[in-house]
C-alpha cells in the first residue's frame, strides 16, 4: 500500500498522504497509478465530484522524526502527498487540515518533506502565515511532462521562496527545454509505468542530463519506461551506463 511506512521510491525514504484523492489537470494524469489504486480498493475520491478523504496515518511521521532525531545521518525525506495533491483547492479539503499539517512539518524537524503539486499557481494562497523564506525542511516541487507544462509552472514555482525547489519530469512525454534551470535545485526524471504507458525517448532524458551538468543541478535519473515494476527494474537505472542519482544539500535547522 502506498500510504506506508517505507517507500519504493527511488528519491524518497517515506510517503505520507495526509488526505486522499485528486482530479487529473494535464497529460501526465491520464495514467494516474494513485487514481487505479484508490479504485482497485474501492475508493471514490477521484474528480472533480468526489470528497477527498482524510487519513488515520498522522502519527507515522512523528514516529520517524523520533526514529531519526540525533541518529541519521541526514533528515529522511517525506514525499507528500502521492495519493492526493496538497495545493488542490478542493471544496471538500477543510482548512484545518493544511493547518495540522503545516504544524506537523513545524513540528518534525529531523524529517525533509518534499511537497509535489501539479498547482504550483495555488501554493502561494495555502503557505502558512510564518512561511516567510520557506520553511527549512520544506522541499517545493512541480511536475513537468512536457514544454508547454514547463512553461507554465515553473515561473511559478521559482517566484516561491523555498529552501529547495524541484521538478518531478515523470512521466516525460516530450523534449524540455530547461532554460537555464534557473531557481532550480534538483530536477528527477523518469519514464511511465503501466499497460497503457507512453514511450520515452533517451535523447530526452541525455537532455535533460546535460542542462543541468551545465549549471550545477543535481539530476536524478529514475526509472525507463515499461508495463510494469518488474520489467521496469528489470531495465535498471543506467542512462548511457551511469547511475545518475544526485540529490541537493538539504538547509541545515
Amino acid at each position: 500500500m502506498m500510504m506506508a511506512e517505507n517507500s519504493g521510491i527511488e528519491w524518497t525514504d517515506h510517503t505520507f498522504n495526509p488526505w486522499v484523492g485528486c482530479t487529473k489537470i494535464s497529460p501526465a494524469c491520464d495514467h494516474c497509478y494513485a487514481e487505479a489504486w484508490d479504485l482497485r480498493f474501492g475508493g471514490h475520491r477521484w474528480g472533480s465530484g468526489a470528497d477527498r478523504r482524510r487519513t488515520k496515518t498522522w502519527g507515522q511521521p512523528v514516529r520517524w522524526n523520533r526514529q531519526a532525531a540525533g541518529v541519521a545521518a541526514r533528515r529522511p525525506r517525506v514525499f507528500c502527498a502521492s495519493l492526493a495533491d496538497v495545493f488542490d483547492n478542493h471544496r471538500s479539503i477543510d482548512d484545518g487540515w493544511r493547518r495540522d499539517l503545516w504544524a506537523l512539518i513545524r513540528q518534525t524537524t529531523y524529517l525533509d518533506w518534499l511537497l509535489l503539486t501539479k498547482r504550483p499557481q495555488n501554493v502561494a494562497r495555502y503557505l502558512p502565515s510564518d512561511w516567510g523564506t520557506g520553511y527549512p525542511n520544506v522541499w517545493l516541487g512541480t511536475t513537468v511532462e512536457n514544454q508547454v507544462e514547463h512553461d507554465r509552472r515553473v515561473p511559478i514555482l521559482t517566484a516561491i521562496p523555498a529552501a529547495i525547489r524541484f521538478l518531478s519530469m515523470e512521466p516525460l512525454l516530450g523534449p524540455v527545454d530547461l532554460g537555464g534551470a534557473e531557481g532550480l535545485h534538483w530536477v528527477i526524471a523518469g519514464g511511465e509505468s503501466g499497460s497503457q504507458h507512453r514511450p520515452t525517448d533517451p535523447d530526452w532524458f541525455r537532455s535533460l542530463r546535460d542542462q543541468c551538468a551545465v549549471v550545477d543541478v543535481p539530476f536524478l535519473f529514475k526509472q525507463w519506461s515499461g508495463r510494469n515494476q518488474a520489467e521496469i527494474k528489470a531495465k535498471g537505472r543506467l542512462l548511457d551506463g551511469t547511475l545518475h542519482d544526485s540529490y541537493p544539500e538539504a538547509r541545515e535547522i
